[in-house]
C-alpha cells in the first residue's frame, strides 16, 4: 500500500495567477529595457572648435623613370641604359634618376577655442620666397573640427564631432540623451537635431 506524505496533504496546486505575479517583475524590466527612454542622460560640458590650415612647402623629391618620360621641371641626377622589364621597349633604353619639385604639407597653423567665442581661421605667417623657389610656402587644405564634450552623471564622458551648423545649435549646460552601445561607444549621429 502506498504511503501519503503528510506534508503534501494540505497543499493545493499553484494557480495561473500566482505564475503571472511571479513573472511580472522580469517582464516589466524587459519592457522597460525595450521600450523605455533610450540613451544615457548627458550634459554638454564644453563646445570646442579647432580650425587648421596645412602649410605646404616646395621640396625636391627624388624619383626615377625612363628619361623620355621625365616630368616637366625635373632635374636630372644620373642616367644609365637598362632593359625594359615590361617589354614595351625592344632595346635597352635610358633610365634616369632625377629630382622634381613637389608641394608637401610639412606643418600647419591652427586656431582653437570654445563657444560662445566665434570660430575664426588662423592667419599663417608664410615665408616670402618666390612660389617656384625650393622652400617656398603656401596655404594648403583646410580642416574644421567642431566638438561637443558630453558627460553623464556617473562621470563617463564622450566627444562628438559635428558639422558646424548642428554644433552651433547646442548650448553649454544643455541636457540630452546620448545613444551608447554596450561597449560604451557613443552614436553621435543620433544626437537630436536642433537645427
Amino acid at each position: 500500500m502506498q504511503q501519503i506524505n503528510p506534508g503534501y496533504l494540505g497543499r493545493r496546486p499553484r494557480s495561473p495567477l500566482w505564475a503571472a505575479l511571479w513573472m511580472t517583475p522580469p517582464l516589466l524590466l524587459a519592457l522597460w529595457w525595450l521600450f523605455g527612454p533610450s540613451g544615457v542622460p548627458v550634459r554638454i560640458e564644453q563646445q570646442r572648435w579647432r580650425l587648421v590650415i596645412e602649410i605646404e612647402t616646395l621640396v625636391a623629391e627624388s624619383a626615377s623613370g625612363w628619361c623620355d618620360e621625365m616630368p616637366a621641371g625635373a632635374r636630372e641626377i644620373g642616367r644609365r641604359l637598362l632593359p625594359d622589364p615590361s617589354g614595351q621597349r625592344s632595346a635597352p633604353a635610358e633610365h634616369c634618376r632625377y629630382s622634381v619639385p613637389a608641394w608637401r604639407a610639412l606643418h600647419s597653423a591652427q586656431a582653437e577655442g570654445d563657444a560662445p567665442g566665434p570660430p575664426h581661421w588662423p592667419v599663417p605667417a608664410l615665408n616670402r620666397l618666390a612660389p617656384e623657389q625650393l622652400g617656398a610656402e603656401r596655404a594648403g587644405k583646410r580642416h574644421e573640427f567642431f566638438e561637443l564634450l558630453l558627460r553623464a552623471a556617473d562621470g563617463r564622458a564622450w566627444t562628438c564631432r559635428l558639422a558646424q551648423p548642428q554644433w552651433q545649435a547646442y548650448r553649454q549646460g544643455q541636457r540630452l540623451r546620448l545613444q551608447v552601445d554596450r561597449f560604451g561607444t557613443a552614436d553621435c549621429g543620433r544626437l537630436p537635431s536642433l537645427t
